[in-house]
């Protein structure tokens, strides 16, 4: 089969450009040939950038937020209010929430939705550790911060039910945020808004 682009590395370049989120074909073409273009040097230091990644990250063993460290920077902190503890997606809805300054409390990362159709279940999330987390004590208040959308509010459902016995409050963040939107999208002053104007999870 005859090759899209001149050159077999190029067309390897693209395609691997190709497979990041939001990237098609054309806007893969267009930063591989900036690469081209740039210095050896530094396309080598871009790429080594990119190979040591996986090696570099950790993640926090309290919250499961990227860290540089075994413990991040959040729970490290001892100005945190640590009874509130905000249970959110994953990492970019922590910057996210971050980003609105309007919260101070801790974080849980759950590392996704409950989604029976992609075969993600309550077993392929950090629930179970935000359950021992909890029952640990030291926690008045979670706030079940996933995007409203249906696998966000069956997560918030099942836990829920997790934690009622626990006797921790919970409570979810407003409905500023649209309905059947990712919370990174939201902008910062209507999810600042939504964690202060948070109501109680019924």
């Amino acid at each position: 089969m005859d090759r899209q682009y001149p050159s077999a590395a190029l067309e390897r370049a693209v395609g691997e450009f190709a497979q990041l989120p939001g990237i098609g074909r054309k806007t893969a073409l267009r930063l591989v040939l900036h690469l081209l273009s740039r210095p050896e040097e530094e396309v080598c230091t871009f790429g080594k950038v990119f190979t040591t990644l996986k090696q570099d990250i950790h993640y926090c063993k309290v919250c499961h937020n990227i860290s540089d460290t075994d413990i991040c920077e959040i729970c490290a902190n001892p100005k945190r209010s640590n009874g509130t503890l905000c249970v959110v997606e994953n990492v970019q809805d922590v910057l996210a929430i971050e980003n609105t300054m309007q919260y101070t409390g801790l974080y849980h990362v759950l590392g996704g939705v409950i989604s029976p159709v992609d075969g993600i279940g309550p077993q392929d999330l950090q629930i179970a550790s935000l359950v021992d987390r909890v029952a640990a004590g030291g926690i008045n208040e979670v706030i079940l911060a996933l995007s409203p959308t249906m696998e966000g509010d069956t997560t918030n459902f099942f836990i829920s039910r997790k934690l009622q016995p626990l006797g921790v409050k919970l409570s979810v963040i407003a409905r500023g945020v649209t309905v059947g939107n990712n919370l990174e999208y939201a902008d910062e002053v209507t999810l600042g808004r939504s964690i202060l104007d948070r109501t109680p999870f019924i």
